[in-house]
Parts: structure tokens; C-alpha cells; sequence
């Protein structure tokens, strides 16, 4: 399932973003959330693409993974299938991004919609960006492609671009962890006593 170009780079971007920023667990690991130097370099690791490799100051950093923690507050609430609370969120977002469409070309010549901020700085750009995709999922009634990871000890996110919908783990190692796990208690159910 593709949303539109655009669309799908930002939330590849947030759902990213979010991992790699937000403290959980991680496959029933700890995941703290970095700090200095560690969380600008996953920042940028999140974002960055072909082309593309942004050099944010400290404070754009911080400035963006606020609006970050507000991505995963919506995250959290689509996955809860609380639509109202997510679109409360998001458009709280877009009003302190200030968020607004325009079409830019692109490196082959087409138009692309992109959402800006009234500036172009990293940090609101990128807010803005977040705002506006979580806000076009949403709107487009997408919000249940995105949620939170179904396996204990896991609260990474995940975006579902499959055909039918049926995602619910951030990745196969976790897919894998619980398939294990009912795999082993349906043996142990069988075995004789």
C-alpha cells in the first residue's frame, strides 16, 4: 500500500525518527532514548537519503524530537484505535508547525507536494513534514496502517504497506520472537504428561 511518494518518505521518516529517539524496549531490550552527540547522529541517520545529508545544530535536534515524542503519542493512539485523540494530536501539530503545501520539483523534473513551516529550517521543516503526513494517513483513512509493535517487550513502531493489512510487529525478529513462543507452547500443550 503506497500513500503517495511524498507521504511515504515522511512516515518512513517518523516511524524511524521515533525508534530511534523515543526510550522502550526494543525486542524486549531496553532502548534508551540517546543523548548528544548520539541523538544527532540518529536523527540524521533517520532522515537522511540519496542526496540528502542534513547537518542540524543542537537545538534544531532538540527542537525536532519534541515534535518526535508527539508523533509516537499518535502512533500510540491510532494503535489504540483512538482516531479522535490521534487527530486532536495532529492537529496540534500542524498549528505549531504552521504547516502549509506547496509543490516543489523534484530531482526528475515532476511536481511534488512538500509541507513546510513558515521557515525552512531543519527542525520545522521536518515537524511540519511529520505533521502533515501523519495528518494525510489520517485523513485518508490510513491511520490503521500505523501502530505499535504487537510483541511482548516491543514498542517500536511500524508503518503497513501490505496488501491486506495485516502487520503488527516492527520487524521480522519480532514477528519471529512470538511465532516462537506460541510455537513452543503448542509442543509443550502436546506433550504427554
Amino acid at each position: 500500500m503506497r500513500f503517495n511518494s511524498h507521504v511515504d518518505a515522511v512516515l518512513d521518516a517518523t516511524v524511524a525518527l521515533v525508534n530511534a529517539v523515543t526510550p522502550g524496549t526494543d525486542g524486549g531490550r531496553p532502548h534508551p532514548a540517546p543523548t548528544g552527540t548520539a541523538l544527532r547522529a540518529a536523527v540524521v541517520g533517520a532522515v537522511r537519503y540519496d542526496g540528502y545529508e542534513p547537518t542540524p545544530s543542537g537545538p534544531e535536534v532538540t527542537a525536532l524530537v519534541a515534535e518526535v515524542h508527539e508523533a509516537r503519542r499518535v502512533l500510540e493512539a491510532l494503535d489504540r484505535e483512538d482516531e479522535d485523540a490521534a487527530a486532536g494530536l495532529v492537529n496540534a501539530m500542524l498549528r505549531r508547525t504552521d504547516a502549509h503545501p506547496e509543490l516543489d520539483r523534484d530531482d526528475d523534473g515532476r511536481w511534488a507536494i512538500h509541507f513546510h513551516g513558515p521557515d525552512t529550517t531543519f527542525a520545522r521543516g521536518w515537524a511540519a513534514g511529520i505533521a502533515a503526513g501523519l495528518a494525510m494517513a489520517i485523513g485518508g483513512d490510513l491511520g490503521s496502517r500505523l501502530g505499535v509493535c504487537g510483541a511482548p517487550g516491543c514498542d517500536r513502531v511500524w508503518v503497513d504497506r501490505s496488501r491486506n493489512t495485516h502487520r503488527r510487529f516492527c520487524s521480522t525478529r519480532c514477528q519471529n520472537r512470538v511465532k516462537a513462543a506460541a510455537h513452543r507452547l503448542r509442543t509443550r500443550d502436546r506433550r504427554p504428561r
